[in-house]
């Protein structure tokens, strides 16, 4: 009995790997002093692992930007413009992640999609029938040397072939046309492994706990049929997470490969499929530390379940990768009483040999420690909230009149032109607003003296909006410091780490706040702000909220009770705000839904009866009581939407506006499908990019979009929020989208008019 990680977060304990990056990209440090803080920062990693009596050690779980793109360009998955420019790899791997605009070519970055049920993004491969897959990177070897050079043995990881198939993209091509050179690349992959001295090799194959039936059950079988012919020596794991893998279980423990990686925090039917037959001659590693969220392993319960299996080689694991939890706990500053209850990647350390040493037999202080723990209640419900609760009648997630009156209510109150435009919400957070924003938090400067440096923010980036013609504007959001936990500040229930930083994408983290208890709100949040910058323009600004299920999602979730109830209560909650915004004159509401999508099961089966069931109907509890003239928006990014438009559609909201440049506008087609009835803003250039897109450029793009969405039905705007962009960029780009749609709008005009 041993124990695993499936991997480790990567920014470092302090971002040391973001701050590192980004001063590459500004040209304050060389390529060489990049590459040797990376060395530096996994070596850091692999030590502080083996030193918590971790067993099993990842090796390549590293990425300067994301995993997915590591594998695709090892493997020369690398499309023709991008491999063209007179750029160093390094280089070449930046822009095809984060595009590209200067002396040697311009060139779009890879489309970015959320990994799985994660708020993690992944870079999505471009295969085309001019792609010859083959190996031609070295990282996964690099990577293995320096650990084995340290003293320490470690497993190489590397995203699986089926996995990797299935979330790419395929133009004039299909994916069975790269399967011999694929099994080729990985079998040569496993020879230069096993010369190195590796015993293991773990192929991570999360897409085995989505549908697995027809043609791609069968494309699986085809590719490990023939990839496990040749394993030159090396042991093979198979790794899955986020799931069970019901549909291919049988398949997957009959292969000839020496351990099977299976989660048993979210996958549902993975004990009883254990329990149904495990092969004596393999190992389990068990996936049950939860590598998603903060809180303390029960160990008594995971103690029961473990004894359950009829396994004889087990190996205690994580669920996934920590990747998706902080570094540590000890940078926390919670009182000891709230402390004790979480435990992040490198506490979850702990909890793996903790398990593994009453596992044995030994009767641990831990263990006690964890008894006592769970012994008591951790909060006291809130009255209040429940009686609300309680009180919620079917009426209750409706609103009234229909969207088709509600639209002409609106149109007739606002006398928006064709194709009004406007952007997601946020504008960039430069140096200043972030200084100035610690400064007040820290009491370094007054509450007077922080409103006149917001006020003079908000009006300053109205006139620009202004000034550039948009129709519809934003005051910018100068005030927060992230679009959940700033909501998440102002509300009962929560709680919040200084250092609980979680990737997100490249070097862009997020501090997921924590739900401790009962969601309520007792005062106001945004209506200051958002009333201050309406007083200041006649044009509209619309009120910035951020979702019920977002919040959620984008949270450290309670595990106490269900995600439906704990939904409800933020609904609640954020409804309060929506009317209080709409008492104070705001007439444009938008509420960002960006992680809707995130938490959609794996299965489609379960999509309704498991999650849109409850999700659909609290985004409309938030909106149900407002008038019939405020007009409701919302948002939602890098995910994929041309699966749930139904569900999208019954939200109720008058406007969405979708991630779509990364992913080639291909939610239009699902849009005219669907016959989609509300009114649309698919972006028209990706803000995760810093090249600046041209006014012929976006022109194009909003020629496509009218070839298949009604001029009536479309809002001109951005991909997502400006937050993380520089000035410059952010502004020369919106002034083009502004030229572009008014260029449209002229020609779209009624001669004589």
């Amino acid at each position: 009995m041993t124990t695993s990680i499936i991997g480790f977060p990567r920014l470092g304990e302090h971002r040391e790997l973001k701050f590192s990056t980004e001063k590459y990209w500004r040209h304050q440090i060389t390529a060489d002093q990049l590459q040797q803080a990376a060395r530096d920062l996994r070596l850091k990693h692999w030590q502080l692992v083996k030193a918590a009596g971790i067993d099993g050690i990842p090796s390549n779980d590293f990425s300067f930007f994301d995993t997915t793109l590591d594998t695709a360009t090892l493997l020369n998955i690398v499309p023709d413009a991008v491999d063209a420019l007179d750029l160093s790899p390094l280089d070449r791997y930046f822009a095809l992640a984060r595009g590209y605009q200067g002396d040697h070519g311009d060139v779009k970055a890879l489309p970015m999609k959320k990994w799985f049920n994660t708020n993690y993004h992944y870079l999505v491969p471009q295969f085309t029938a001019t792609t010859q897959v083959k190996l031609v990177g070295s990282k996964i070897f690099d990577e293995y040397q320096e650990a084995q050079d340290a003293g320490i043995q470690t497993r190489p990881v590397i995203v699986g072939p089926f996995t990797l198939l299935s979330l790419s993209e395929f133009h004039d091509c299909q994916p069975t046309d790269f399967v011999t050179d694929l099994v080729a690349a990985y079998q040569t992959i496993f020879a230069r492994l096993a010369a190195q001295g590796a015993d293991w090799i773990q192929l991570d194959e999360p897409e085995l706990v989505k549908d697995v039936t027809g043609t791609r059950r069968e494309l699986f079988k085809t590719l490990y049929d023939q990839l496990l012919t040749q394993k030159s020596g090396l042991k093979v794991l198979v790794q899955t997470y986020f799931g069970d893998v019901r549909d291919v279980y049988t398949d997957l423990i009959h292969l000839p490969i020496e351990g099977v990686g299976l989660d048993f925090h979210e996958g549902r039917k993975t004990a009883d499929l254990v329990r149904s037959g495990f092969p004596a001659d393999k190992t389990l590693f068990a996936g049950v530390v939860n590598g998603k969220n903060i809180w303390r392993n029960h160990y008594a319960q995971t103690l029961a379940l473990l004894k359950t299996l009829p396994v004889q080689r087990l190996v205690i694991s994580t669920s996934c990768s920590l990747l998706h939890v902080p570094f540590t706990v000890a940078n926390e500053t919670f009182p000891a009483p709230v402390k004790q209850h979480f435990a992040f990647a490198t506490e979850k350390l702990g909890e793996l040999t903790d398990l593994q040493a009453n596992l044995a037999g030994q009767k641990t202080t831990a263990f006690a420690a964890n008894q006592a723990l769970f012994a008591q209640p951790r909060v006291q419900p809130n009255p209040k909230v429940h009686d609300r609760i309680a009180h919620l009648t079917a009426d209750s997630f409706t609103r009234q009149p229909a969207l088709a009156q509600r639209a002409k209510i609106q149109q007739r109150e606002f006398q928006l032109p064709l194709l009004p435009t406007t952007t997601i919400g946020s504008f960039p957070q430069t140096r200043d607003v972030k200084r100035t924003r610690a400064q007040f938090r820290k009491h370094e400067i007054s509450q007077a003296d922080y409103d006149h440096f917001i006020g003079e923010h908000i009006k300053e980036w109205l006139k620009w909006q202004e000034d550039i013609g948009l129709d519809v504007l934003v005051h910018g959001e100068f005030e927060r410091n992230d679009m959940v936990e700033y909501f998440g500040q102002h509300l009962d229930g929560y709680l919040f780490s200084r250092n609980g930083w979680v990737q997100s994408y490249g070097t862009r983290g997020v501090k997921p706040p924590i739900i401790w208890g009962d969601v309520a709100r007792n005062q106001p949040i945004t209506v200051k702000w958002s009333t201050f910058a309406q007083r200041q323009t006649d044009k509209l600004v619309k009120g910035m909220l951020t979702g019920p299920v977002t919040i959620l999602n984008w949270s450290f979730p309670r595990e106490d009770i269900s995600q439906r109830e704990s939904t409800i209560q933020i609904a609640l909650a954020i409804q309060d705000e929506v009317l209080d915004l709409e008492k104070n004159g705001i007439k444009i509401i938008q509420i960002d839904e960006a992680a809707l999508r995130e938490k959609l099961p794996l299965r489609q089966s379960d999509w309704y009866s498991e999650y849109l069931d409850w999700a659909v109907p609290a985004f409309r509890l938030v909106h149900s009581r407002v008038q019939p003239g405020t007009q409701i928006h919302t948002h939602m990014c890098y995910s994929e939407f041309t699966d749930i438009i139904p569900a999208i559609q019954n939200l109720d909201a008058d406007v969405i506006s979708f991630e779509a440049s990364r992913s080639n506008l291909e939610i239009l087609d699902a849009l005219q499908r669907e016959h989609f009835q509300l009114q649309v803003g698919p972006g028209v250039y990706d803000i995760h990019s810093p090249r600046i897109p041209s006014v012929a450029e976006i022109t194009t793009t909003i020629h496509q979009i009218l070839a298949k969405v009604p001029e009536q039905k479309v809002w001109i705007n951005p991909d997502c929020g400006l937050k993380t962009r520089g000035v410059t960029e952010a502004k020369a780009s919106v002034a083009n989208l502004t030229a572009a749609a008014k260029a449209i709008r002229a020609e779209l005009q009624p001669k004589g008019d």
